[in-house]
């Protein structure tokens, strides 16, 4: 069988591997219209910090393609597919036919028509890395547009390098999708004790030389000018083939498209009505269209994703999950607020199940709480021991507030779907570091937010070993 995935970013390079675990005789082509080898977009933020090297969020190794027998286009992009024939045509001027072709076209980001804009970059590839961290270098200011997920995530890695950042936000406060108003008031405040200074409900009219203009006229300086404005699908490939889009690529439960040899997965493909903008969903799809392609189970299906959304800067936890906005009249509100000590928790609860929930500040809850929203089972009648883990028990019972003391069937690391028991059956057999366990079951591969645990959980069976040696 021939396979052809477009698309060489976290959801492409992952189907490409898991293909190639189930199935060692496929032939297998994948174009990457970026030159560089596949990488963890989740860790950008890092790099444009420096405390990671492009390098080190690299997801598979340069020899990895020869090795498995795997044809790489790297920086070569698909510019037209050929239905009848079932080929692609590259813009090269390349063809490669193909049984199944996978789309794995992502996203790019929402770039503002306002003058000037041409002046600012975007924060979206390890190029815009690079272009950021070398205008950081002599930048006496810099501006960040957008205050989601991305934003904060660039001011607080170009505040990590010194540089003084106003980070502007259109909405009424930062998060607006994943955290309400008052949440989104504290992390404001968390970030402004780390050097990034906020304005929200703002909407710049204009990029000028070495400011960026509001719609009020008000010039804010701004030596190196960010755009976090949002991502959308890329979909043009897809529409110009005739396949059905709407905001994204449309797929089934098996992620086929209305051409049945072609499937797309990740952020350009629309499933149930709903686009996914992070990581973990990508890889599930990968992993049932794997299952699909190869007949390693013609049963798998996808049936969604429950997201949990983590902030990956330093200094700031954040976990937010499922439905966060629903008020009083809607659900039952658990909430807790410190704002001098940056902390916020809030547990939305309907029907006797976890729906939603926001920690912010410390997060020993987190993979409790997690466990709750993902299996969408009852919860104890002490709502306050699952805001306190570390005061209180559940149930009789105390709560499972550090990864050592959770079930084996406690999901550590979300992205890659890796539970406890997994990464205690790897180091029974032989992996005694965080990095053993990585290579051999991905976590901390994604978002790399539940690395602590997985170091906890290592540090303690080691301790246990010595304990009963």
């Amino acid at each position: 069988m021939r396979l052809v995935v477009v698309g060489n970013g976290m959801a492409g390079s992952r189907l490409v591997s898991e293909v190639r675990a189930r199935d060692k005789d496929v032939k297998i082509t994948v174009f990457g219209a970026e030159a560089w080898q596949p990488y963890n977009r989740v860790l950008l933020s890092n790099v444009v910090a420096g405390t990671s090297s492009p390098d080190q969020v690299r997801l598979l190794d340069p020899r990895w393609y020869a090795e498995h027998g795997v044809t790489a286009r790297l920086g070569v992009e698909v510019t037209v597919i050929d239905r009848d024939c079932q080929t692609v045509v590259a813009a090269d001027g390349t063809r490669e036919p193909y049984d199944v072709l996978v789309l794995a076209t992502g996203s790019e980001p929402v770039v503002p028509p306002i003058p000037g804009v041409e002046r600012a970059t975007a924060f979206r590839t390890l190029d815009d890395c690079d272009r950021i961290r070398q205008a950081a270098a002599s930048a006496r200011s810099a501006v960040v547009v957008g205050g989601g997920l991305l934003g904060i995530e660039a001011a607080r890695g170009l505040a990590g390098r010194g540089v003084p950042v106003t980070l502007l936000h259109l909405a009424g406060h930062l998060m607006e999708r994943q955290l309400d108003e008052e949440a989104g008031l504290i992390l404001r405040e968390t970030l402004g004790t780390l050097g990034v200074a906020i304005r929200t409900g703002v909407t710049v009219s204009a990029v000028r030389e070495r400011h960026v203009e509001l719609a009020t006229g008000e010039l804010v300086d701004a030596d190196l000018v960010v755009l976090a404005c949002g991502v959308r699908p890329v979909v043009g490939l897809a529409d110009q083939a005739g396949l059905a889009v709407e905001r994204g690529i449309l797929v089934d439960d098996e992620l086929r498209t209305d051409d049945p040899s072609i499937f797309a997965i990740g952020e350009c493909a629309q499933h149930a009505g709903r686009v996914y903008g992070l990581v973990a969903p990508g890889w599930e799809q990968a992993s049932v269209v794997a299952d699909l392609v190869t007949g390693a189970d013609k049963g798998a299906r996808y049936r969604g994703s429950r997201l949990v959304t983590r902030l990956k800067a330093r200094s700031v936890e954040l976990a937010a999950m499922g439905e966060t906005q629903l008020t009083e009249d809607e659900a039952e509100i658990v909430r807790f607020s410190h704002r001098h000590k940056g902390t916020y928790r809030k547990l939305v609860i309907r029907d006797g199940r976890l729906v939603g929930a926001i920690l912010l500040g410390e997060t020993s809850a987190v993979g409790t709480l997690t466990q709750l929203f993902d299996r969408g089972g009852p919860l104890p009648g002490d709502r306050t021991g699952l805001l306190f883990p570390d005061l209180a028990g559940v149930g009789g019972a105390a709560v499972a507030d550090s990864p050592t003391r959770m079930p084996d069937s406690a999901r550590v690391c979300q992205c890659n779907n890796v539970t406890k028991g997994q990464i205690r059956a790897c180091w029974e057999s032989g992996a005694r570091d965080v990095e053993a366990v990585a290579a051999a079951t991905r976590a901390t591969t994604g978002c790399g937010s539940c690395r602590d645990a997985v170091e906890g959980i290592v540090g303690w069976l080691c301790e246990q070993e010595g304990v009963n040696a």
